[in-house]
């Protein structure tokens, strides 16, 4: 690993920082009291890693499917923690336990009011990306956090990444030059999407409650293959109904590490396009629908000083004619362009060809390669020192919106101008995409 005149003194010191709660964390130190809201393997991966930390208790845990809650507390019983509280309805496990701390890791559509009601109720919440399912949802969640003075975390851990750290050092060291633009981008295999069947909810399973806000959907769901493409468990990402696609599912990510580089906070315009030519047309009737979100999608949003980013990803195809990563980042600069990426580290390459390139290799945890024992520990110390957390609400409000205006402009087929400020467009049609109407009682949070 060639990393040239890369200060690794500095490097030391930002890692250090970022792992300090779990070392100098005395026996005495407050133990914080936490409730789990959505048990899936995701929701598991926080709270075993925020145990692991020393720093709380499990008080309860909460999920609309039973079959979820049981798999969580065998999951706890290996680890000597036995029979917490169950819940399915996170009102109840909020107003009941009164928590020190929410973690919310549910699908997206229900983080806005999980996120709300946990900072009324007092808590501090650590919420899983993308923030919201509109804008105008992760508006009122920032609100909320201030209102109450909670401490709201965002899931969008590779601002603590070591090998992330070490390349926003390595950009503000002057080392790549001024960055012109950058291009956000994923790339996976696949083909056309077959039809899954519809079919009744299992038992076990309040699908009315998982819906929420939300349309009433068919179901379609498989435990037995996680990866099937079906809504439940995992797949409703690619549901719109539910969550918002690729680009706000991994785009956030890259595109957080942008506003992050680079300092900037909002564009004043967005451009997107996409579709499924190859996954094929989006189907949904009574007796079987596919996912509807797009296969492949083009965004490009540009800033007030001229500086553009782009995004794209695409679920066929692969990414084989490219160095490197098939995710991440790609700063284009003066001095040449550096990919940060994901299981690879970042890899600068240099404009001169005589000059060698700069590879820093990832530092990943186990589960599922991420850094949320860094990030939970950032937590932590923001709850304890009354700062504002790496990853405030307010950062991952930004990044979320940005994600999901570009939805917004592909549903139009047409640029949409963008306020910061007002987070309006001056477009009324685009304007009332920025919110949708909740179903049945449930309100939309101001």
């Amino acid at each position: 690993m060639t990393r040239r005149d890369f200060s690794k003194a500095s490097f030391a010191a930002i890692l250090a920082a970022q792992s300090a709660p779990f070392i100098l964390r005395g026996q005495g130190a407050k133990r914080y009291k936490v409730v789990l809201i959505g048990c899936g393997w995701w929701g598991m991966n926080i709270l075993n890693t925020a145990l692991a930390s020393g720093t709380c208790e499990v008080s309860a845990l909460c999920d609309v499917d039973q079959r979820m809650l049981d798999k969580a507390c065998e999951s706890l019983q290996g680890q000597n923690i036995s029979n917490p509280k169950r819940y399915k309805d996170f009102r109840e496990v909020l107003a009941r336990e009164k928590p020190d701390i929410a973690i919310v890791a549910t699908p997206d559509h229900w983080h806005p009011l999980i996120t709300i009601e946990a900072c009324k109720q007092g808590a501090h919440v650590y919420v899983e990306k993308p923030v919201s399912h509109t804008v105008l949802e992760g508006s009122a969640m920032v609100a909320a956090a201030r209102k109450y003075g909670r401490k709201v975390q965002v899931g969008t851990h590779r601002r603590v990444s070591p090998h992330n750290l070490s390349a926003y050092e390595f950009v503000h060291s002057g080392k790549l030059g001024k960055i012109a633009t950058a291009k956000c981008f994923i790339a996976y295999g696949g083909g056309a999407e077959k039809p899954k069947q519809n079919s009744e909810p299992p038992k076990e399973l309040d699908w009315d409650m998982w819906c929420g806000p939300a349309p009433l959907r068919h179901f379609c769901g498989d435990m037995n293959n996680l990866w099937s493409g079906a809504i439940h468990p995992r797949g409703f990402r690619n549901y719109l109904d539910f969550a918002n696609g690729q680009v706000a599912d991994w785009g956030v990510h890259w595109i957080d590490q942008v506003l992050w580089f680079t300092g900037r906070t909002s564009p004043v315009s967005c451009y997107s396009t996409g579709g499924r030519p190859v996954l094929g047309p989006a189907i949904y009737n009574d007796q079987e629908q596919t996912s509807d979100a797009p296969d492949h999608q083009i965004a490009v949003w540009k800033f007030a000083d001229g500086f553009d980013l782009t995004w794209e990803h695409r679920r066929f195809a692969n990414n084989n004619h490219m160095k490197g990563e098939n995710v991440g980042v790609l700063f284009y600069a003066e001095k040449g362009i550096l990919h940060l990426g994901w299981q690879q580290g970042w890899t600068f390459y240099p404009s001169n060809s005589k000059e060698p390139s700069v590879h820093v290799e990832a530092q990943l945890h186990e589960p599922d390669g991420q850094n949320i024992k860094e990030l939970w520990s950032d937590f932590i110390t923001s709850i304890e020192t009354d700062v504002l957390p790496v990853c405030d609400i307010e950062k991952g409000h930004q990044a979320s919106a940005m994600c999901l205006m570009a939805n917004v402009s592909m549903k139009l087929g047409r640029s949409i101008v963008w306020n910061g400020k007002t987070e309006r467009t001056g477009d009324p049609e685009a304007d009332a995409l920025l919110r949708r109407d909740y179903r049945g009682s449930w309100q939309y949070p101001v």
